[in-house]
C-alpha cells in the first residue's frame, strides 16, 4: 500500500475501485493542523479530471498496471485500431473518448505505449515527439508580427497548432504531444 508521501507525477493508484494517474502533486501544511496532499488526478476508465485532497490516513493501492507498444492502424469515425508490432493480427479497438487529447496526434503506424489494466486498454500515451504533414496554411503576411509572427495550420492527423509564418501547406513539422506546439520544421514541402 502506498501513502500520501508516495504518491508522485504519473503513478497509476487505484481509488474507490477505480485506475487513477497522479497529475500534479502538492504538499499542503496549515500551521498546527496535520498535512495534506492536493492532486490533480485522471480517471483511466472515463478521462474525467478531479482535483482532490488526501489526508495522511489516506493509503492506496498500486494499480496492476501492464505497458505495451501498440501500432496505430487506422481511425474510422470514433473508432480507433492498434495492432502488437509483432502481430498484426493481435488487433485492440478504442473508442475515441478512452483516447482524449492523445487522437489528434496519431498517425498510421505511428507506435504508442498502451497501459493494460486486466486484459484491457486504459491509456494510449503517443511519443512526446511526432512528425505530421501541414494539410492546410493561410498565407503568412510579411510585416504582421502583432500577432507573435505565427498563423494556425492544420495538420493530417486533424490538429490545429500554431507555427511560424514561413511553414507552408506540404510542409511536415514536429509537434510536441504533451504541450501541443510547434517543435520545429522537419522537411520544406
Amino acid at each position: 500500500m502506498l501513502s500520501i508521501n508516495d504518491l508522485k507525477s504519473k503513478l497509476v493508484v487505484m481509488i474507490d475501485g477505480a485506475p487513477y494517474q497522479i497529475l500534479e502533486v502538492k504538499h499542503l501544511h496549515m500551521g498546527r493542523g496535520a498535512s495534506s496532499v492536493q492532486t490533480r488526478i485522471r480517471n483511466l476508465l472515463t478521462g474525467q479530471l478531479l482535483s482532490r485532497n488526501f489526508r495522511p490516513g489516506d493509503s492506496f493501492a498500486e494499480a496492476d498496471i501492464e505497458k505495451r507498444e501498440l501500432k496505430f492502424i487506422y481511425a474510422h469515425r470514433d473508432d480507433f485500431a492498434f495492432a502488437s508490432p509483432g502481430k498484426p493480427g493481435e488487433r485492440f479497438p478504442v473508442k475515441r473518448e478512452q483516447l482524449g487529447d492523445a487522437a489528434q496526434w496519431l498517425k498510421p503506424n505511428e507506435v504508442v505505449t498502451a497501459l493494460f489494466l486486466e486484459g484491457r486498454i486504459i491509456s494510449i500515451t503517443p511519443p512526446i515527439k511526432v512528425e505530421l504533414k501541414v494539410t492546410e496554411a493561410a498565407a503568412g503576411l510579411r510585416g504582421d508580427t502583432v500577432s507573435g509572427a505565427t498563423k494556425e495550420v492544420t495538420l493530417e492527423s486533424g490538429a490545429k497548432i500554431f507555427t511560424p509564418l514561413f511553414v507552408h501547406e506540404g510542409d511536415i513539422v514536429r509537434v510536441n504531444t504533451e504541450t501541443g506546439e510547434y517543435a520545429g520544421r522537419v522537411e520544406k514541402g
